[in-house]
């Protein structure tokens, strides 16, 4: 996995499909069952991200993949 600053307080992420996978599956895990002592914001933050990432990666699915793929 690559991280780059795109600008101020926004990373450019450059990863395999499995490293990306790997996060949403533990994020998801976390956003499901955590522990009580993790504040509800969080949480909240949390499931907005897993709400955008589940919106891309439909996007995803209805592009062709890159050439060479």
């Amino acid at each position: 996995m690559r991280l780059e600053w795109a600008r101020p307080g926004v990373l450019h992420a450059t990863g395999h499909a499995f490293e990306f996978a790997a996060l949403v599956a533990a994020a998801r895990f976390v956003a499901e069952s955590a522990p009580p002592d993790i504040p509800e914001e969080s949480l909240e933050q949390l499931r907005h991200v897993l709400s955008d990432y589940d919106i891309q990666a439909r996007r995803l699915r209805d592009l062709p993949p890159p050439d060479g793929a």
